[in-house]
């Protein structure tokens, strides 16, 4: 894990230097990370970024400590990861198993929190694995549905085209990130998912 101390950093620094306690906490993987809009999509809930780049679920267990526990003010925490576990090549079990840890150190820290966990995206450049990913997904939101402080995002269908494959304009050149259109349409779902729900 070693190959993340400065990304984390960088992290510790973004929660130190905001100017208000945050409540609505986003964490995961690269696609938090590179939300640029984030701060001004979900202003007045005030959010903070805490995605580190090229993480994954067993990095955000590992890294608990030191990323999300600090954030006492928490009142609801956002989750984007497995995607980069799959990615890795693990299996769609040891992505579920990483996330039932992750949540067990929630509930341990924040007690019933709400968690919402977005689905891994459909992405062109991992289109080859999403056999794995649709598996993640169904095993995420099985582990979901037992707790009713956690709530499963399927942002999968909205992403798919009438072909049932990824749309292109959703994703930068590299087929895996997401666009500015890609992230509106996540604060779209999420807005009313998570924020206007509560």
């Amino acid at each position: 894990m070693i190959w993340y101390e400065d990304e984390v950093k960088r992290v510790e620094q973004e929660y130190n230097n905001l100017s208000y306690k945050p409540e609505a906490i986003f964490f995961g993987s690269s696609s938090i990370t590179l939300w640029h809009t984030l701060y001004t999509d979900f202003e007045g809930f005030k959010p903070v970024n805490l995605g580190f780049g090229g993480s994954t679920l067993a990095a955000c267990v590992w890294f608990f400590d030191r990323i999300l526990a600090p954030v006492t003010s928490a009142k609801c925490i956002i989750i984007y990861a497995g995607d980069n576990d799959l990615g890795d090549g693990r299996l769609p079990q040891e992505a579920c198993l990483f996330y039932r840890q992750l949540i067990d150190l929630i509930r341990k820290k924040f007690g019933n929190i709400p968690c919402y966990y977005i689905s891994i995206k459909p992405s062109i450049q991992r289109w080859s694995i999403i056999k794995q990913i649709v598996e993640t997904n169904e095993r995420i939101q099985a582990e979901i549905i037992k707790d009713p402080h956690q709530h499963y995002i399927d942002l999968f269908p909205e992403m798919l085209n009438y072909q049932d494959y990824p749309r292109a304009s959703l994703f930068e050149q590299d087929g895996l990130h997401l666009s500015a259109k890609g992230y509106a349409l996540w604060k779209k779902i999420l807005i009313e998912k998570v924020f206007i729900k509560s």
